[in-house]
């Protein structure tokens, strides 16, 4: 039995609209509604959080979203700040999605400052690292990983880190149908498990949760959770099927 609690985080990315959240929340709330074992997120659009807030109060999914900028307010067109997260009910703001540093160029330093700022709004970021295909076949994935969480966590405190989620993504693994094997899985893991033993503290490294990400189906998550330092799925595609989903959250309780 793991110590750390399993957390499955649903990633919509630009997919639902208010009214399509609206129903799949309801059918998703009922159809879980009695798991307890593990936590269960979802992470809509910036435009279906206030629905999804409506409709997950007072039930045991957890909301987050998607991305924030780091300044408070301001002449920021078309951001979002943690405050209006926040206030929209987020208790998680994914950070470092491989597809923000691709499409929008976000690099390390960009994303300390958004960790930071989540983590000064008391909501918890979902820090997404993660090798490219090329980089893995040139034997690069720990070198580019100790970037990541160096640049990334670059300033954050023994106490910051306790609120951090950390989500290890192979690249070359999302959205391809690609999955990391279980052994894959498991040594990086073991490897941002070591590195957080050393920079911070061994018993703080053994409560951070670890999600992994990367073409997660229901017939692999029991296989993958069931690695000593996976603790969970930031779940994609899979996440906008509800009969999918649901499934992913049932096969991840070990």
């Amino acid at each position: 039995m793991k110590k750390r609690k399993i957390l499955i985080a649903g990633n919509w990315k630009m997919y639902k609209t208010p009214q399509e959240t609206r129903e799949f929340l309801e059918e998703l709330k009922s159809k879980v509604s009695s798991i307890t074992q593990i936590n269960i997120a979802v992470c809509p659009p910036f435009t279906s959080l206030i629905v999804a807030k409506q409709i997950l109060e007072g039930s045991n999914i957890k909301l987050g979203a998607q991305n924030v900028f780091y300044e408070e307010e301001g002449a920021f067109t078309g951001e979002i700040s943690c405050k209006m997260l926040k206030d929209a009910g987020c208790e998680f703001v994914i950070i470092g999605h491989s597809e923000r540093r691709k499409y929008f160029q976000e690099d390390d330093t960009l994303i300390n400052k958004k960790i930071k700022a989540v983590l000064k709004h008391s909501m918890k970021p979902i820090f997404c690292i993660g090798e490219t295909l090329q980089e893995r076949e040139e034997n690069k994935t720990f070198e580019v990983l100790n970037i990541q969480l160096e640049e990334g966590l670059r300033g954050i405190s023994i106490e910051d880190m306790k609120n951090i989620v950390i989500a290890y993504e192979p690249v070359w693994a999302i959205g391809t149908g690609k999955t990391a094997t279980s052994s894959q899985a498991q040594e990086a893991h073991r490897f941002i498990r070591d590195y957080i033993s050393k920079k911070f503290s061994s018993s703080l490294s053994e409560e951070v949760i670890i999600l992994y990400g990367g073409s997660i189906k229901p017939h692999n998550i029991k296989e993958l959770v069931s690695q000593e330092d996976v603790d969970g799925g930031l779940v994609g595609g899979a996440s906008l099927s509800i009969d999918s989903f649901v499934s992913i959250i049932q096969n991840s309780i070990l």
